[in-house]
């Protein structure tokens, strides 16, 4: 089948590897994809914040099946607009998108289904917003209710952090647009966190490999939050028993409770979860793979990753045996400097095909080519991953990678993976 991909980071570039590898794949196209997309499949530049372009392209194009990387096509309703006009594509509704484009909707919901979560406010007024923090002292989270490219959520170790995070987004700053013109205030909770990934087809489930996400800038989970430094797979955190009531007390009620309110959910069901001493609860659910643990789940996903989608989308995941995951896989994100903050654009990078004899799958995640030179174009600019039977030599694979590619200013986190080794 003809299989179009939206997206352009190094999400979609690890989804492109793994769809290019499935025999049902007879041709790849991007858009707008990336520099490394681009070895795999034809790219079309195309405007993703408009569902109507991405469904005129799939069939202009006559594309057999789309799949939707990012959370914002879909929370915009791509997938509405493809099914006006009887196109395949995989991933959730508008609706069912509120799961990740509303925390208030999100944390209403998870308190009307009884899904395990943390105790929470929600506020749009900046005074009692304030009120509330009088009596609620930190440690507290402050999250932006809409889409925030992961950056929404401020851990508050302090008042007046969290008078600052609540004044940020509901004052005259407004940091997130109108994505943060509802915050949500929730208790704080203590524990790791793993990242849970379930393919849906609106009733039936297949779990893919648990994986654990840095999302500091620096070392020792310190600095401010990125979209993710770097993640691995699998997370030993994660028991087998713990994986069973993260089904029975998150998936499965989470799929139920979707479906009774008339938006049942197909796509991937991503949900943070924080291992609490009184069991896993819901940090946050996500509509779509998460980045970067999307470059070592996929990684040792021993199954067929479009034929997994393609029978999600048809609502035939009864179909697919769930596949057990092979060894362990790493990834180190490479950021540009200054990153998270304002970054420095444009500047030359070298050595990923060394990185790559060195054993390293190299996932571009912010690049571009300019007068045939390769350049970074975001904050964070390749996905380094390494694939061992360990996680020792997973990391050592990524980090040798990560030595041999150069651009000036790199940073990149050095404990990735300390937790799992531990």
């Amino acid at each position: 089948m003809k299989v179009l991909l939206i997206g352009s980071g190094g999400r979609e570039h690890a989804i492109a590897l793994a769809v290019k590898k499935s025999p049902l794949c007879t041709e790849l196209i991007c858009a707008p994809g990336n520099p490394g997309m681009a070895t795999l499949g034809k790219c079309f530049p195309v405007n993703i914040a408009n569902p109507k372009e991405i469904a005129e392209l799939a069939k202009k194009e006559n594309a057999d099946f789309t799949i939707i990387g990012p959370e914002g096509p879909l929370v915009d309703g791509v997938v509405d607009e493809f099914k006006k006009h009887g196109l395949l594509v995989f991933g959730p509704t508008g609706a069912a998108a509120q799961l990740e484009g509303s925390k208030a909707f999100s944390k209403e919901f998870m308190k009307r289904y009884n899904i395990p979560t943390a105790a929470y406010e929600t506020f749009s007024d900046l005074q009692k917003a304030k009120d509330y923090l009088k009596e609620h002292a930190a440690p507290i989270v402050v999250k932006a209710s809409g889409l925030a490219a992961g950056k929404g959520a401020v851990v508050c170790m302090s008042d007046a952090e969290a008078l600052n995070a609540v004044e940020e987004m509901l004052g005259e700053k407004a940091i997130f647009g109108e994505s943060g013109k509802t915050v949500v205030i929730e208790e704080f909770m203590e524990g790791e966190e793993a990242s849970i990934f379930a393919v849906c087809d609106g009733k039936d489930y297949v779990l893919l490999a648990a994986a654990q996400d840095h999302k500091r800038i620096f070392d020792e989970d310190k600095g401010p939050n990125t979209g993710g430094m770097g993640a691995y797979a699998p997370a030993p955190l994660v028991t087998e028993e713990m994986f069973a009531c993260i089904k029975k007390e998150v998936v499965e009620p989470t799929l139920q409770g979707m479906a009774k309110e008339g938006n049942p959910y197909t796509g991937i069901l991503f949900v943070g979860i924080m291992a609490t001493k009184n069991g896993p609860k819901v940090v946050e659910y996500n509509c779509r793979l998460g980045d970067p643990e999307t470059q070592v789940v996929l990684e040792i996903y021993d199954g067929d990753l479009l034929e997994l989608f393609y029978k999600a989308a048809n609502g035939k995941l009864k179909e697919i045996a769930e596949t057990e995951s092979k060894g362990y896989a790493a990834v180190v994100v490479m950021a540009s400097e200054g990153y998270p903050g304002k970054i420095k654009d444009s500047v030359p990078v070298s050595g990923v095909s060394e990185a790559e004899k060195k054993g390293a799958v190299v996932l571009h995640a912010g690049t571009k080519i300019q007068n045939g030179e390769l350049q970074t174009a975001g904050g964070r600019v390749f996905g380094v991953v390494g694939k061992g039977n360990d996680l020792k030599t997973a990391l050592d694979i990524a980090y040798s990678g990560v030595k041999e590619i150069k651009f000036t200013g790199a940073q990149y986190r050095r404990d990735i993976g300390k937790k799992g080794l531990s």
